[in-house]
């Protein structure tokens, strides 16, 4: 995993931020290595009946500012992108304050001894109604599409926003750092896929769950598919000289980053390892790896 430096403080969180006419942007107070600055919560539309993407933490003072930026505003519908716990738990109390439907992604609890304690699921979401691959959803102001992009998490929806070019990414695409892709739910396969899927619509600009907005959409998910494909390479040739466990092969593959991040990392390893086993690349037997040898 790669990651840009923490901005200086102050950070604005709490603060409602405009970022065009219909796109609005609260920033929780939950930094951390793994969250960036915080979760990023997106206000649409510009006057009745907004929607609310990612709600984020549960946490009293980021719903105290996310109530102060809605306003007056009746809130059509609260939407997460998946269920990971710095995206959804806010969803239940908003709605119980607003009113307003939990729509988008589905539910999704899984047992994770992984390192992320961050980013567990969220056992509280429980969605008035689920979004398809495709599907819209309509305000006075503002039109969302669902776009299906599995991978970080099986249960993954990423939002366009009709006809603006606006796409709410979530955790697939992120603006600090690559995303961490961690089995038993997460899928290297599945995320390559949702990236290109992206990569080859023609949008103006990323939202993501964390970080700053991405500009040059295409170019992005294209460095990020490369990202990757350069990652599974360095495995194949670290395995090509011996068999090794993941714990061997992180500090090899990720020594400019913090130690604090090799577990994660690890996971993305695994993932990696995973996706070429499937595709009959790779074997292993208990913790070590191999390469599969070809005639």
């Amino acid at each position: 995993m790669t990651a840009m430096d923490f901005p200086a403080r102050p950070w604005p969180t709490g603060a409602a931020e405009r970022l065009e006419p219909l796109v609005r942007r609260v920033l929780a107070a939950n930094p951390s290595a793994f969250t960036f600055t915080g979760t990023q919560t997106y206000l649409v539309g510009a006057g009745d009946g907004i929607a609310v993407i990612d709600p984020g933490p549960d946490e009293a003072d980021h719903l105290q500012a996310l109530i102060a930026a809605i306003g007056t505003a009746r809130v059509s519908a609260i939407l997460c992108t998946h269920t990971h716990r710095d995206h959804s738990p806010a969803a239940a109390p908003l709605a119980a304050h607003t009113g307003a439907p939990i729509i988008g992604c589905a539910a999704l609890v899984l047992d994770d001894n992984g390192p992320r304690a961050d980013a567990s699921f969220d056992p509280t979401y429980a969605p008035d109604r689920v979004l398809g691959d495709g599907e819209r959803l309509s305000g006075p102001d503002w039109t969302l599409t669902a776009i299906a992009t599995p991978g970080h998490t099986s249960n993954h929806l990423c939002y366009a926003l009709e006809p603006s070019g606006a796409i709410f990414t979530g955790d697939h695409i992120m603006g600090w750092s690559t995303t961490v892709v961690a089995p038993p739910d997460g899928d290297m396969a599945a995320y390559i896929a949702s990236l290109q899927k992206l990569h080859d619509r023609d949008d103006r600009v990323y939202y993501p769950a964390h970080g700053p907005q991405v500009d040059n959409p295409r170019q992005f998910a294209r460095g990020l598919i490369g990202h990757r494909r350069q990652r599974e390479r360095q495995i194949l040739t670290l395995l090509n000289e011996a068999p090794q466990t993941i714990v061997e092969m992180v500090p090899l593959m990720y020594k400019g980053v913090a130690q604090e991040l090799w577990p994660a990392a690890g996971r993305s390893v695994l993932a990696h390892l995973i996706d070429c086993e499937k595709r009959g690349m790779v074997e292993r037997q208990g913790e070590i790896w191999s390469l599969i040898e070809t005639s």
